[in-house]
């Protein structure tokens, strides 16, 4: 074989040129294209009327994500369980609104159920069943742990105090929750309230709930929902069948929040 048959010819080199500029300009073209689309469709989302502070399209996402997943709650829909050696003991903290006004001696929870209105103390409820339970608490930030809380199943407080319902075969269709001061708030479904593993928790790690940035001296767990929705410092529980405001609904989370 002659030597130069062993390598490609001048033209050989022209033409494989030829190829490899064209395919990068395409692959070029090929990205740039891709990438313009979901920067149009950012820009179409942003110029979209805005509904409870989200973009339309954004929101209805939301509310569609919301009929989908509350379809899958149930009493078989259960977080699962840890054994206590797997809780933390420093239980993270993440936000305190709402926490900053000292809570008085007197502390009790007010309740308002239809005409029903009246005040519960703490240890009128601590003489009502005792509810463990040991979770993934997770946050919408990001990060999880495993934590122990204790207290009461909220259902057990509406059977006990006969709240809850607006007639004799219905229940409300939301409850809403505040702290004392008013300045943080939830809306929750009754589902999700009357869930088995939905409790108001006085108890951390076995011990009474003392420190007011984790909630004390009663806040509400619910292991089903992200941890924004598991108020601090229970002071308003009332029933209603229209939506409650929602602290962070209102910056445009879901309001469902349901895992």
């Amino acid at each position: 074989m002659k030597s130069e048959d062993r390598y490609p010819k001048k033209s050989e080199h022209i033409r494989l040129d030829n190829y490899v500029r064209r395919d990068v300009i395409k692959a070029l073209l090929g990205f740039g294209a891709a990438s313009i689309v979901p920067i149009g469709i950012w820009k179409w989302i942003n110029a979209s009327p805005y509904l409870n502070n989200t973009p339309a399209p954004l929101r209805k996402t939301l509310e569609f994500n919301e009929r989908l997943t509350s379809k899958l709650l149930s009493d078989s829909h259960l977080a699962p369980i840890f054994s206590k050696s797997e809780a933390v003991k420093n239980v993270r903290v993440n936000g305190n609104v709402g926490l900053a006004t000292p809570v008085s001696e007197d502390y009790k929870i007010k309740i308002e159920s239809g005409e029903k209105k009246f005040e519960v103390s703490l240890d009128e409820l601590k003489t009502l069943p005792k509810q463990e339970i040991i979770f993934e608490f997770k946050c919408i930030e990001g990060w999880s742990q495993v934590q122990h809380w204790g207290g009461v199943r909220f259902v057990d407080v509406m059977n006990h105090f006969k709240i809850g319902q607006k007639d004799a075969e219905n229940l409300f269709e939301y409850v809403g929750m505040e702290t004392p001061d008013g300045q943080y708030f939830v809306g929750i479904d009754i589902p999700s309230a009357v869930h088995p593993q939905t409790i108001l928790a006085y108890e951390m790690n076995g011990e009474p709930l003392v420190d007011k940035k984790h909630g004390s001296p009663l806040r509400l767990i619910i292991p089903v929902k992200y941890g924004y929705k598991s108020l601090k410092r229970v002071g308003i529980i009332k029933f209603t069948d229209s939506r409650p405001r929602d602290y962070w609904a209102m910056y445009g989370y879901d309001y469902f929040a349901g895992l």
